[in-house]
């Protein structure tokens, strides 16, 4: 099953949900509306991002769209932006699919990163020249520019469609992963040059090998280069195709599975991780599954840490408190704030039952809800990214829907 189908059937099951009044026990914070998506005839604007936000030195915010941008593309309803947000409200966006059969790419599943120029990068999911996804380059002018174009060989042993974006080294290359293609077609790590030179440095085997299959998250480094990361499937877990893993990949492409989900029984661990992972100084790993915990492989996901030698501690089980006022299925990776705890949200659970939240999870080992989504008018629904802290100390991440125009939101929360 495909990560993109993963998410459908996810939003089916959402939909049965009953909603639920009880706020429980949360710590509300102040949330500010950004920005709406869809204000902007035939969505033009953007609209539902999937991805967290960027910040550049004078406050502006910079991120993606699935879909919007142009309205002639993608079945009308856009092939998604980039956007760029003043810190006064005021947007810009690039337009994917604006050249003659969107070799410039199209949906944006992904976020970006800066180089020391300015220029921004990313991955589309579809588009480019052969149809399977690109990587590109944005000028700070805002002008577009293709580094490559994936299944560009028959089969697609280069990879194709990348679900996530990317992460530069101080040489300015560029390292990601492919959700598909690879030799056994189940999914990449790629690396990129600056002049656009590809370079797979594993293709994922899948449930034979156990290495892994279908990553759907980024990577990260250490001091000393080693690249590590998810996947969604396979592993020796318990599970036809196996219910995802960390690796960790060394600079000349050597794998090694540090942990395979779903490893005891009930998959009280964790299954199926779609986000990325953070590093603390001692080299322990943090992250989310967007399932298993309490209630089995289909639980409500948890936050665990994972030490070097690949031994993995859930620090909590999502869904614990009556009609998942906690919080359900974290699809994002965590970020680390300036006392130490962790941040992040989940697509569902919250007061009313489906809506999502912010939450944070203290140094004690306790879980608080920071805001909870659909319980305020517009203020967005289904947080399936990340966070990021401004210059303030707020919070500030995306929604996938919800807002004024039910296409998203970009939300502020002050500490």
């Amino acid at each position: 099953m495909s990560g993109k189908t993963f998410l459908r059937k996810r939003g089916a099951m959402l939909a049965l949900l009953i909603f639920g009044l009880s706020l429980g026990a949360a710590r509300a914070q102040q949330e500010t509306l950004l920005y709406n998506f869809c204000a902007k005839r035939g969505c033009a604007d953007g609209a539902g991002p999937e991805a967290g936000v960027i910040l550049d030195q004078k406050g502006n915010l910079y991120g993606t769209t699935e879909n919007g941008g142009n309205p002639r593309a993608c079945d009308g309803y856009g092939c998604g932006v980039v956007f760029r947000l003043t810190p006064a409200g005021k947007e810009s966006i690039y337009s994917f699919c604006s050249q003659q059969g969107c070799t410039d790419g199209a949906q944006p599943y992904a976020g970006l990163v800066f180089d020391h120029k300015g220029n921004l990068y990313g991955t589309t999911y579809g588009g480019g020249a052969y149809g399977n996804g690109t990587v590109f380059r944005i000028t700070p002018e805002g002008k577009e520019t293709v580094l490559y174009s994936f299944c560009a060989q028959h089969g697609c042993p280069d990879g194709a469609g990348p679900y996530a974006g990317v992460v530069l080294d101080t040489g300015g290359n560029l390292y990601g992963t492919t959700s598909l293609g690879g030799t056994s077609q189940n999914g990449t790590v790629f690396k990129l040059t600056p002049e656009g030179n590809e370079t797979v440095l594993h293709s994922f085997c899948g449930q034979p090998c156990g290495d892994g299959s279908e990553p759907m998250a980024g990577l990260v480094f250490d001091q000393k280069g080693n690249l590590y990361g998810t996947t969604m499937q396979g592993g020796s877990g318990s599970g036809t195709l196996g219910n995802g893993i960390v690796f960790k990949l060394t600079p000349e492409g050597n794998e090694t599975v540090l942990y395979s989900f779903c490893s005891r029984a009930n998959c009280t661990d964790g299954s199926s991780p779609l986000s990325g992972l953070v590093l603390d100084r001692n080299g322990n790993l943090y992250g989310t599954t967007s399932a298993g915990g309490i209630g089995g492989q289909f639980g409500s996901g948890v936050v665990f840490k994972l030490t070097p030698e690949g031994r993995e501690t859930v620090l909590y089980r999502f869904c614990t408190q009556t009609k998942c006022t906690d919080g359900a299925y974290p699809l994002a990776a965590l970020v680390v704030g300036p006392n130490g705890n962790l941040y992040g949200t989940t697509d569902s659970g919250g007061s009313t039952g489906i809506g999502g939240v912010v939450f944070e999870f203290t140094l004690q080992g306790k879980e608080e809800v920071l805001h909870s989504f659909g319980a305020q008018n517009n203020d967005g629904l289904a947080p399936q990214a990340g966070l990021v802290f401004d210059r303030e100390g707020n919070l500030v991440g995306t929604t996938t829907t919800g807002g004024a125009n039910h296409g998203g939101v970009v939300f502020k929360l002050a500490p």
